[in-house]
């Protein structure tokens, strides 16, 4: 694994990692560069998303791991030669954890909800692992979709600090990504980010650049 932006990385990485700080997400959600995982792919880049805390006062600051109730990360993987099961030289590796409201958390479709947020968010129809391949386009832009949703609940007893109970919806997926602009792929993932934090419609901002 190399650091982004060393010049002995192959082009076609770097403007896709250039290709994601060209994202547009809304104002509540901040992105940051964190630690990428190791030995996954000859290249790899890794970016922080939390949703912010609404008495936060630093806008620049992105943990690498957030004590926030809503939180994830978006990893980038690049094989030049590609890799059989991802049909493709890109693959994008997410996670997403949030904390979830009682009555959201007791329904038993909420974990087909959040799948078909992330589905939607991506262009994938239905039951289907790739995307519908825009106009003008002979391929999708998403390939190889698959993950897992888990929805838990934490009873605490005893002298343990926090409230009684609390709902947590996990969300782990990866897919591979076509072409080198990953703009839309940021911007799905952090879409479904909001939706799973029950964000309201806001405005959005530019993470400019690298």
């Amino acid at each position: 694994m190399t650091t982004s932006g060393a010049p002995t990385e192959p082009t076609e990485f770097r403007d896709a990692v250039q290709s994601l700080h060209a994202a547009t997400v809304r104002s509540e959600i901040e992105v940051g560069s964190i630690r990428p995982p190791q030995r996954l792919a000859p290249y790899s880049y890794a970016l922080g998303v939390e949703v912010r805390p609404p008495d936060d006062t630093d806008p620049n600051q992105v943990p690498t791991d957030s004590a926030g109730s809503s939180f994830g990360r978006l990893v980038l993987l690049y094989d030049p030669d590609g890799q059989d099961a991802w049909n493709g030289t890109f693959r994008l590796v997410a996670f997403i954890q949030a904390e979830v409201e009682a009555a959201l958390a007791a329904d038993p479709l909420l974990p087909q909800v959040a799948w078909s947020w992330l589905a939607e968010a991506l262009g994938v129809p239905a039951d289907e692992t790739e995307s519908t391949p825009p106009f003008g386009s002979d391929e999708p832009v998403v390939r190889a979709l698959g993950g897992t949703v888990t929805a838990t609940t934490s009873v605490r007893y005893g002298d343990i600090a926090g409230p009684p109970q609390s709902h947590q919806l996990e969300l782990r997926a990866s897919w591979t990504a076509t072409g080198a602009d990953l703009s839309v792929h940021l911007e799905a993932f952090c879409e479904v980010l909001a939706s799973v934090a029950g964000l309201p419609p806001a405005g959005v901002s530019s993470l400019g650049a690298v």
